[in-house]
């Protein structure tokens, strides 16, 4: 599986975020860095709530579908645990926010995969999958049958090479004698 990933300087600048916040315990640090990631990846900022401890201290954090996120506190992290480090705090952090990416906007992704999944196996799977399928297929032919008309109305005709729509021999020759 292909990611997409934030350059390494940007990378650098949200772990030294999360670094400091760990450390200091600034709100600010902590905020710049999600809010960073989150506009490498155009993503609204998640709803994060601060928890002592999660699942009777099993669980360090917890993404949900609707973009909540509940974490451990640092200051609790490094109370409660066994390995208490920064680094895994942070690499916990990174991993609710991987989350986090790929669980927003998941029916639109899901209906994505499944276009890109159905395409060129046969109109009749693609066309059976989809809710409505006749009422769609009405709607593409009257869009069709619309746009036909605007082109025959403007003069244009559709060249066979490249699909693009240009104006007619008859109306350059026309524009240049004028």
């Amino acid at each position: 599986m292909r990611m997409i990933l934030p350059p390494l300087r940007q990378r650098r600048v949200i772990d030294r975020n999360l670094s400091d916040f760990f450390r200091l315990g600034r709100a600010l640090t902590f905020r710049k860095a999600i809010a960073e990631f989150c506009r490498f990846y155009n993503l609204k900022l998640p709803r994060i709530e601060w928890y002592e401890y999660l699942d009777w201290g099993k669980t360090a954090g917890k993404t949900f579908e609707d973009g909540r996120i509940h974490l451990v506190h640092p200051e609790n992290w490094k109370r409660g645990r066994v390995y208490f480090s920064e680094r895994k705090w942070i690499a916990m952090v990174y991993h609710e926010m991987g989350h986090f990416v790929f669980w927003s906007h998941p029916e639109t992704k899901a209906e994505s995969f499944t276009r890109r999944m159905l395409k060129g196996l046969g109109a009749n799977t693609a066309r059976s999958t989809r809710a409505g399928s006749r009422r769609a297929a009405m709607n593409r032919k009257a869009a069709l049958r619309q746009r036909s008309a605007r082109i025959a109305a403007s003069g244009a005709t559709r060249l066979k090479r490249g699909g693009r729509l240009q104006a007619s021999v008859r109306a350059r020759s026309n524009r240049r004698a004028a």
